[in-house]
């Protein structure tokens, strides 16, 4: 027979005979083992069931199929009862998960969204439909008439119905800084578009305060209404007028001010950080941009280090200096535009001894509307950490740094800068009144700081002869806000609606006078201020002035220096509650606060003289 070939190399031809006895008759060649059985059915199923199979099925055939009915009535009960219970387990699952109770929030979740509602509840002029709180309405919708384009809006800054610049400033500077470090916490917390609408409804009116389409402004807009105890005219005195604001029906004052470089630095750093809140509403963003810019030369002539003016007209309001404010305003300018001259200027020398930045003064690290110096401080030490400028940034940016490091410090238990009550309360002011304001703005800043050491990998800081973890300046902040929240000696909530023990006597024309009251003259309301009921009105969230230096506290409408709230106060608890929620979700977001700022190009040092022999 001829050769048979392999394409693949070599020959087939190793055994003839074999290959002989493996023809069939029709001359192809089969496989053996379909053949093994003389059966023709088993043949066909060969080619398909293993010899083992092939046994089993010919035993199969064998065997006398025989049905049990009882087997089968069995069997079938089984099945119907497995297939019931399948079927109610698969009810009861869908059942929970579609009546499940949302998870449980944390204390921390639960104050910040009732502080947010304190603004809500401080609104001037025509409220939004979903202001959300039933006891308040539209107000003084005439505030301002003839002034630009009138001055509705805005927000009252405390018990009264006065709206003053300054404080509303500072408040939408902290809110704003906050949501730009931490806007995946407020949007976990389902309130980010909520503190958004918050900080807008500031700005919108702070615009109005000058003329803010202008390329410069010569006044600003420092306060409507007025509180001044020597005035026997209640229609000019907010203070003995006591009538909710939406009764007030007489033409309110108007203060602008010609000179106040510190007002309207505070005001350029508030529009300059919402700018970048709202930077993805460009139109919005650079309106606030260019008012920030117009009021950043009118507070410093554009003199920059150089300025010689004087400080702000005395008010309720009335800043101890203006210096910290240009560091603050100008490190808050920068961010929003990322123009260099501003940075320049907030890292001269002569700017940061003009700024007392180094003083070790008794207010040193004390965070207020009135003192920016540790937050300027912080804001700066933020672009060392993040931003690596070196050269010719670097020695006044590590000196704010070192500055900051010692802030953090003095905030520990074992430092001797501040004192501490008996239950806990670090004594910021130094056992005046109103204590609360200050505490939540170090607890920020503490809480803040944690995670820019977090962020940067650094473990902790040198305190003195002691190393701190980076957790004791979080332990600080929580300690802090938790004494505020109820864990004092009184077991009291300063925070108004939270928990069931907080101040029954609050300070504030609103919330004391039932809604349903609609007019009355000055003199009628006072008999609301002097009642020893309960407010009639809850005003949720709200803050108070806080206890004294003994932990001691009077739940008594009429003496503001315990139960009277602010704006400015709230603002840092906000902040700072967000700050400490879960520690397990996002921590700072390093880029938003920098989306402005262009990549620069550091310039070398300056080669050394040429050496001469």
């Amino acid at each position: 027979m001829p050769e048979r070939t392999n394409i693949w190399g070599g020959s087939f031809d190793t055994n003839i005979v074999e290959e002989e006895e493996d023809r069939g008759i029709d001359g192809n060649y089969y496989d053996r083992a379909a053949y093994r059985s003389p059966s023709d059915e088993e043949v066909k199923q060969g080619w398909f069931l293993r010899p083992a199979a092939m046994e089993m099925e010919r035993k199969r055939k064998k065997r006398k199929i025989c049905m049990n009915p009882a087997v089968v009535i069995r069997t079938l009960v089984v099945l119907v009862m497995l297939l019931g219970f399948i079927a109610l387990v698969t009810f009861l699952v869908i059942r929970s998960r579609r009546h499940r109770p949302p998870p449980v929030q944390d204390n921390y979740t639960i104050a910040l969204q009732k502080s947010l509602l304190f603004f809500n509840a401080q609104r001037s002029g025509k409220l939004p439909a979903n202001n959300n709180v039933s006891w308040r309405g539209d107000s003084c919708l005439d505030d301002g008439n003839g002034y630009l384009n009138g001055l509705q809006g805005g927000y009252y800054d405390g018990g009264d119905a006065v709206k003053y610049s300054f404080p509303a400033s500072f408040a939408m500077t902290i809110l704003s800084w906050s949501v730009l470090e931490y806007s995946a916490k407020y949007e976990g917390a389902g309130e980010l578009n909520h503190v958004k609408d918050i900080i807008k409804w500031g700005t919108d009116y702070l615009l109005k305060t000058f003329n803010s389409t202008a390329d410069s402004v010569d006044n600003v807009v420092s306060q409507v209404g007025e509180i001044d105890n020597s005035s026997k005219e209640a229609k000019t005195n907010e203070g003995n007028c006591w009538i909710r604001p939406e009764s007030i029906s007489y033409t309110r004052p108007v203060i602008p001010c010609s000179t106040c470089p510190a007002l309207a630095a505070e005001m350029a750093a508030a529009l300059a950080a919402a700018s970048i809140v709202f930077k993805d509403d460009q139109g919005y963003s650079k309106k606030l941009v260019h008012g920030a810019d117009i009021l950043f030369k009118f507070a410093t002539k554009g003199e920059g280090e150089n300025y010689a003016g004087g400080s702000d007209p005395p008010s309720h309001y009335n800043s101890s200096g203006f210096w910290d404010e240009f560091v603050w305003g100008g490190a808050w300018m920068y961010c929003a535009t990322g123009n260099s001259s501003y940075i320049d200027l907030v890292t001269k020398p002569g700017l940061a001894k003009h700024d007392d930045a180094f003083w070790g003064g008794p207010d040193r690290g004390v965070l207020s509307w009135d003192n920016k110096h540790a937050g300027a401080q912080l804001l700066l030490s933020r672009m060392r950490m993040f931003l690596d400028y070196g050269y010719p940034y670097e020695e006044m940016l590590k000196t704010f740094h070192d500055q900051i490091n010692e802030v953090m410090c003095s905030y520990l238990p074992d430092s001797s800068n501040f004192n501490r009550t008996r239950g806990g309360l670090i004594q910021l002011n130094h056992g005046k009144p109103k204590p609360l304001q200050y505490v939540v703005n170090a607890a920020f800043l503490a809480a803040l700081y944690t995670d820019y050491l977090q962020a940067a990998f650094i473990p902790g800081l040198q305190c003195g002869s002691k190393f701190y973890p980076k957790e004791a300046f979080r332990d600080f902040a929580k300690a802090q806000i938790n004494y505020i929240l109820g864990r004092n000696p009184k077991s009291m909530s300063y925070v108004v609606g939270f928990t069931d023990n907080f101040p029954q006597h609050v300070h504030h024309k609103g919330a004391s006078i039932p809604s349903d009251i609609k007019h009355q003259n000055c003199q009628e309301g006072l008999k609301w201020r002097d009642s020893k009921e309960p407010d009639p009105n809850t005003i949720v969230g709200a803050m108070v002035a806080g206890p004294d230096k003994d932990d001691g506290f009077q739940d008594n409408r009429s003496n503001y220096n315990y139960t009277e709230p602010s704006i400015a106060g709230n603002a840092g608890l906000v902040a700072a509650l967000v700050a400490l929620l879960d520690k397990s979700s996002p921590g700072i977001d390093k880029n938003t606060v920098f989306y402005a700022i262009p990549p620069m190009s550091i310039p070398q040092p300056p080669p050394p003289p040429p050496y001469k022999p």
